[in-house]
Formats: structure tokens, C-alpha cells, sequence
């Protein structure tokens, strides 16, 4: 590794050191197994370290060595293929004489999915840290969360950026992305764009905490407004994009997102902020106002299938997930169409994750993959426009508020 590359390893130590890893898992390549060691140098119990080659880079064997521009030049239609169609990019490679297509994403994920099937049954319950590569990460990533192959190129993963996924058991079963590469500790509060960047970037934030995300309230469509620690997470929010050259800013009607988003504009005067009726919170209908034991008492097994089971539940005399699919994608594209240059998308928790669902295809079955904590920042890029793929850049950037990389957000109701 480079001497930045070291330095910036360390700073991964730094930023873990306060958290217990029960064992850590690296690819054996150098540049891998050597940032691993320098993170372990960093702590003063480090956990064992295991090599596997199921954390090996992708492998590209007829353009191993080549620069990107070289492979353009002189493969052109597989170029585009790899860029538009990584699921169906092929090589025509040879193996003991006989010659076969090879898959490098399908492969690549095929590994992703033996690794989780192997980690994830023997440390039930553990913490464990994985050190590895771009693309095999995005692939964890994704294979995690249900995202197909086809949406490898729609996920980042910066140099020693760091990824919380939080599982509920074995692969296939619930699953929590926490938050997507951090780069706040090697001193970039979130990545820059990918080389060839034209589209516009949205910063998609969610509101600061009110009292009823505090206690466990449901709120719904009740226009409950921020209280103390939520406008100190918006002016949080606001100090960590002050630098940030804004041109344009959106948000929801509702009060509690549209307070948020003037906090964070204080610094950005000359930027009028737009409001979306089709932004506000899922309305959680006869729910709203109330706690989660009252809402047990009231339909009883329905909040469990909230919980378990979420594009099955109608809420009494409030919406389904379906209905805020429509509305929250028909708004971000309005918006994603009429934008350019980075802006602010200031909303609420289901809308945010209806927003990210789509970004990979994936239906309101997987509504609890994406966390949202209050004052929250998740970088969205669209390189190539509305109809290009959008690409996740970081997501749920909670560090301006606690200080480390976990979410200690209040774990409120919506």
C-alpha cells in the first residue's frame, strides 16, 4: 500500500478501536490483509484475524493490468456491456485447454453468498469486522439486502470507507443496512463523485427528532414538530454540509422536515426551498398518536406484521406501503428530473426508505433493509441523469451527530 493508503488504515483503527470485534475476516491479498493488520494494530484486545479466498477480488483476467481508458479503447462493446449489464458481462476465458464464458459479478456474488452462509452460522450473535475490496464489498453489500447483480455498479465503496450491517441470523433472513460507507474519519465527509459524473447529486436527509420519535410515538401524517435535540441535530446537519455548494432544496411540507431543511439552509441564503405534498410521512391512519402497546391492544397482530411482514399491512383508515411507493417515487423522479448541481431532499423515515428501495428495484417487502436516524445524511448520485443507473454514494451518515460510526439516533416509531 501507498503510505496514504497506511495512514488512512489507520484511521479506520481509530475510528473502531471503541467497538469489541469478536474475530475479523480479510481477503488475502496484501492490500487487504495489510490494511487489516495496520486496524488491528490500533486496538489493545484485536480480535483474530482469518485470510479466506471468499473475500478475493473480482477477477477480470483478460483486463488484469490494464488501465481503464486502454480497456475502453480496445474492448469498446464489452466496456459498455460491463458498465450497463454487469450481470450479463461475460469473458471468453480458458481453463485446461477447454474455453467457457466466465461471469465475473456472477461469480463475484456467488463468493459474497458463501462467505455470509459460512461467517454468519458461527458467529451468531458476535461482532465481526471484514476487510476486502471494492467490488467484492459492494457484492456483500448486496447479497445481504436482496439486491441483484444488475445493480453492482449502482453501489460505493470508497478506500477504507466503512459499512454497519446489522443481521437478524443466517443469510436470507431480516437485515439492516445501518449505515454505507463513511469516509468522515479519513477526512471526506462524503465520497466525490465517480470520474464522468454529469447528473445531478441529492443529499436525502431526514428530519431531526421530535418528542414522539423520542418516546416511541407514532406520528404519521400529525404535524409534530422538532423538539430540542432535533434542532440540534439539524444544526448539526447544517454545520456538515455548511461547506457544501448547494443548488437546490426540497423538502417535505410537513413541519418537522421543513424546519430541518431552513436550519440547514441558514447558511445557504440564496437557496428557496421548494415543498412537496407527496414528500409527507406514511399516514399511519387510527395509529397516529399512539404507542405500540396501545396500537397491540387496539389490532391486535397487526403491528407484528408491521414489523415482519410490512407490504401486507393496510393501516386503519391510513395508507399501505404500496400507496406511498407511488407517491414518494413519483415525487423523487419529479425532482431528480428538474435539478442539477447537489441539493438537499429533506423527508421522513418511510419516504427515505421507499426512495432507497427503488434505487435498486426492490419492493416494500424490503422496507426494514434501510435505516434512517433522525438528522441523518445518505448521498445519492445520478450520473448519467434520471434515466442512467443512480449510484448509492453513502447512506445514513450519522457521525456530525454522535462522533462514531454507529447510529445512536433515537430508535423511535415513524
Amino acid at each position: 500500500m501507498t503510505e496514504k493508503g497506511c495512514t488512512a488504515a489507520t484511521q479506520v483503527g481509530s475510528a473502531l478501536n471503541s467497538l469489541t470485534f469478536d474475530y475479523l475476516y480479510s481477503s488475502p491479498l496484501q492490500r487487504a490483509k495489510q490494511t487489516a493488520e495496520i486496524i488491528l494494530s490500533c486496538f489493545d484486545t484485536p480480535p483474530p484475524l482469518q485470510a479466506t479466498d471468499k473475500l478475493m477480488e473480482i477477477d477480470l483476467p483478460l483486463w488484469e493490468g490494464m488501465l481503464r481508458q486502454d480497456v475502453i479503447n480496445q474492448f469498446p462493446e464489452d466496456y459498455r456491456r460491463w458498465q450497463e449489464q454487469p450481470d450479463k458481462f461475460s469473458m471468453a476465458v480458458s481453463n485446461n485447454g477447454e474455453k467457457f464464458d466466465y461471469f465475473p459479478v456472477l461469480a463475484l456474488f456467488e463468493n459474497a453468498c458463501l462467505f455470509w452462509q459460512d461467517v454468519l452460522s458461527r458467529h451468531d450473535g458476535q461482532t465481526i469486522l471484514v476487510v476486502a475490496h471494492n467490488g467484492i464489498n459492494r457484492a456483500l453489500i448486496a447479497t445481504a439486502l436482496g439486491i441483484s447483480p444488475a445493480y453492482y455498479h449502482a453501489i460505493q465503496q470508497s478506500n477504507c470507507g466503512i459499512t454497519v450491517l446489522n443481521f437478524s441470523g443466517n443469510l436470507g433472513e431480516p437485515v439492516q443496512l445501518e449505515s454505507m460507507n463513511l469516509t468522515s474519519h479519513v477526512g471526506e465527509i462524503f465520497p466525490k463523485p465517480r470520474e464522468g459524473h454529469h447528473g445531478p447529486r441529492l443529499l436525502l436527509v431526514r428530519h431531526g427528532e421530535t418528542e414522539w420519535n423520542k418516546a416511541g410515538k407514532f406520528q404519521g401524517q400529525i404535524d409534530v414538530p422538532l423538539n430540542e435535540n432535533g434542532r440540534e441535530q439539524s444544526q448539526r446537519a447544517a454545520e456538515f454540509l455548511k461547506e457544501v455548494k448547494l443548488d437546490f432544496a426540497v423538502s417535505s411540507s410537513m413541519l418537522r422536515p421543513k424546519e430541518t431543511a431552513e436550519i440547514i439552509l441558514q447558511y445557504h441564503p440564496e437557496i428557496q426551498l421548494q415543498l412537496k405534498d407527496r414528500l409527507r410521512e406514511i399516514s399511519h391512519g387510527l395509529w397516529e398518536g399512539k404507542f405500540e402497546s396501545e396500537i397491540e391492544g387496539d389490532f391486535p397482530g397487526l403491528l407484528n406484521e408491521w414489523k415482519t411482514a410490512p407490504e401486507n399491512v393496510q393501516m386503519p383508515e391510513g395508507e399501505n406501503l404500496q400507496q406511498v411507493w407511488e407517491r414518494a417515487i413519483a415525487a423523487w423522479r419529479e425532482v431528480v428530473a428538474s435539478v442539477s448541481g447537489v441539493g438537499i431532499v429533506v423527508a421522513h423515515d418511510a419516504i427515505n426508505k421507499a426512495i432507497l428501495c427503488h434505487l435498486f428495484g426492490l419492493e416494500p417487502d424490503r422496507f426494514w433493509n434501510f435505516k434512517q436516524g433522525n438528522g441523518a445524511v445518505t448521498v445519492i448520485d445520478y450520473p448519467n441523469g434520471l434515466d442512467g443507473l443512480p449510484v448509492l454514494q453513502a447512506m445514513n451518515i450519522t457521525t456530525h451527530l454522535s462522533g462514531g460510526v454507529l447510529d445512536k439516533t433515537a430508535a423511535g416509531a415513524l
